[in-house]
């Protein structure tokens, strides 16, 4: 079985067993590691975050929250712009947290 559709399948999967919803941002101003380990340490903070991904390569920001919670977009904006960074655009997605990551890896070859 080819890699993509191994990750196709756990991507499937983990939607399945858990609908969080995703939000997704355009951040300016992230250029290293540090940044991204900043970022994602204030907003895993948040006990409505489940889970967090940076990509540097594509200024994006991407939370997931536990079933039920939510995050509003000027409590997302405040924490990263008291970070340091800009929010250029927030948006509110049906996909999961896997199926991005997967999408970043296969840009990232």
């Amino acid at each position: 079985m080819n890699k993509k559709l191994c990750m196709m399948i756990v991507s499937l999967v983990a939607g399945a067993a858990a609908h969080a919803d995703t939000i997704e941002m355009k951040v300016n101003g992230l250029v290293c590691g540090f940044c991204a380990q900043g970022v994602e340490k204030i907003l895993r903070e948040n006990p409505a975050t489940a889970d967090v991904v940076v990509s540097l390569e594509n200024k994006l920001v991407v939370v997931t929250t536990h079933e039920g919670k939510d995050i509003p977009d000027a409590h997302l904006k405040t924490a990263i712009a008291d970070a340091g960074y800009e929010v250029k655009a927030i948006t509110r997605t049906t996909r999961t947290i896997d199926e991005i990551r997967g999408e970043l890896l296969s840009a990232a070859k």
